[in-house]
């Protein structure tokens, strides 16, 4: 996929926040707050399906429903992004149900059930745009999205390992604005080359309560790739004045950066808070170590 569920993230999101007294979880099952949660995201969900058709789809001529296998495309790039979006999306849902008063089990169970249909309707549309197809793929990396969230929360009662995203501005979008971008959010969104996937790992929630170790202090692996023009190939460059096309070479990182939960930060107002919890799912810029194929290795004093 090609993040296009980013912009749904910056609403869902919202519920991953700090508490303050009209957030704080319900004791008893509230019914006002569940017709309200049923409402608003039937609401949000409608509104979505609608702009992503008339934003995405409605340029491309229907067609009767078929998949596609669209696995070897942008080097896996895009299915990392189906799996944080299924994490966020499933979590947010979780969230929500927990603030209604509604138990832990039934909320994973049924917050990531919501999350994976929502989901499961994007790649509906696909599969019946003649632009694109139903994609196993992206189902199976929809599924690992919410089994990460959903088996911390079960396990640990909390996200310990949490995605992350971050996003600098590539030089392969020129060349094909058209797929990467013509400019602003929609490089963040399709520019593959300019992405970082992260994993963010918490050692002092493994660690016991006593331990000195800040817990705002996070360990995060990221995934990317570069050199990509095209899904499956580049397209040959050709230069005007009849000099050697650009040929680039596609290729994997992986970084290793400490990062900051903004969840754990002491703040004491509960706005900032929110905010700062709102936030969490972009990589904090840090000092970071790169590994290229070949075990060629790079360090980046700050890398978005």
């Amino acid at each position: 996929m090609r993040l296009k569920l980013l912009c749904f993230l910056l609403f869902v999101s919202m519920f991953l926040g700090a508490k303050s007294q009209f957030l704080a979880v319900s004791d008893t099952f509230n019914y006002d707050r569940t017709r309200g949660i049923i409402f608003t995201e039937s609401l949000m969900l409608t509104g979505y399906l609608i702009g992503m058709n008339e934003l995405w789809y409605k340029d491309y001529p229907r067609q009767s429903f078929q998949s596609f296998n669209d696995n070897r495309e942008w080097l896996q790039m895009d299915k990392v992004g189906h799996a944080l979006s299924c994490y966020y999306v499933g979590w947010a849902n979780y969230k929500v149900l927990r603030w209604a008063g509604i138990k832990k089990n039934p909320s994973i169970w049924i917050g990531g059930s919501l999350g994976l249909a929502a989901l499961t309707m994007v790649e509906v549309l696909d599969g019946f745009s003649a632009g694109w197809g139903f994609s196993v793929g992206d189902m199976a990396a929809n599924v690992s999205g919410y089994a990460l969230f959903g088996l911390q929360e079960q396990f640990w009662d909390e996200q310990r390992m949490v995605m992350k995203y971050s996003f600098h501005n590539s030089p392969y979008r020129r060349f094909r604005p058209n797929i990467l971008g013509t400019g602003g959010i929609t490089n963040i969104i399709k520019d593959y080359n300019g992405q970082t996937h992260w994993l963010s790992v918490n050692p002092s929630s493994f660690m016991a309560k006593d331990s000195k170790f800040p817990d705002w202090l996070s360990l995060a692996v990221g995934y990317g790739a570069s050199g990509m023009t095209g899904g499956h190939s580049n397209p040959i460059q050709l230069h005007s004045d009849g000099s050697p096309p650009i040929q680039f070479k596609r290729e994997r990182q992986w970084y290793f950066s400490p990062d900051i939960d903004l969840r754990k930060l002491n703040i004491k107002n509960p706005w900032l808070k929110l905010i700062l919890g709102t936030v969490n799912f972009i990589k904090v810029p840090m000092p970071t170590l790169e590994l290229k194929a070949g075990n060629k290795l790079r360090f980046h004093p700050i890398y978005f």
